[in-house]
């Protein structure tokens, strides 16, 4: 009788593992078209250095497929090592969750003209910067502004320009603190926390990490933002 109990219990917990594993895995699945020839990898960050957590070889067919177990949401790398040796606009960012995740894109636009769909996540992470570029345009014109020969030796000008470059600086900066508060029930907001604005004034980074959602405190970012907080207010 013994046995048998023993017997039950140990089929449930394997049941029950196998069931948690699979509400933790993403699969990652899409195509590349009109890849012919090349290697696509499946990357992350855990700690600090970039890993491959998979990596599949394309001869005449640009589909493919991934899976990998998940511990919280986070930010993937999908490389693609072109035959041409190029290593420019070859790697898609997203940020992974559990579920699919599909990538359809071509070989030529690899990751300019990628349309990812599955991470609510990434949706915050597009919108994000969707807005970010636009100040990132702004500061550029002025860059091309200020180097415009025929304004160099204009002192008023010049200072002028710069006073916009700053103020649309903290803009951006000022946005993102903002996006990231305004979306503390999403993994995003721990993310950009450390990835954008990680030198703001400590005060604001424990405002974003004190107003997250459970389930985003304890995640792999949310973590994170909490052990670097306690490191910037010790020293």
């Amino acid at each position: 009788m013994k046995h048998w109990i023993a017997g039950i219990l140990f089929v449930f917990l394997i049941s029950s593992c196998g069931s948690k594993t699979e509400e933790k895995k993403m699969i990652v699945e899409g195509n590349v078209k009109g890849l012919k020839k090349g290697t696509l990898y499946l990357q992350h960050v855990p700690d600090s250095v970039l890993i491959t957590v998979d990596s599949l070889k394309v001869e005449g067919d640009g589909k493919f497929h991934f899976e990998t177990v998940l511990e919280s949401p986070e930010i993937f790398y999908l490389y693609l090592e072109k035959a041409d040796n190029n290593e420019f606009n070859d790697r898609i960012t997203f940020f992974g969750e559990p579920g699919l995740i599909s990538i359809n894109t071509s070989w030529n636009t690899f990751e300019t003209k990628a349309i990812i769909e599955g991470s609510e996540t990434q949706l915050k992470l597009e919108e994000y910067n969707e807005v970010m570029s636009k100040f990132h345009g702004k500061s550029l014109d002025l860059i091309r502004l200020a180097s415009d020969p025929a304004i160099q030796n204009d002192s008023t000008t010049i200072d002028s320009i710069q006073k916009l470059s700053d103020k649309t600086i903290l803009r951006g900066y000022l946005y993102t603190l903002n996006y990231a508060m305004n979306n503390r029930d999403s993994y995003i907001a721990p993310y950009l926390a450390l990835t954008e604005v990680a030198d703001a004034n400590p005060k604001y980074l424990d405002s974003i990490y004190n107003a997250l959602d459970p389930n985003i405190a304890n995640s792999k970012y949310g973590m994170r933002l909490e052990e670097y907080l306690k490191n910037i207010t010790r020293n």
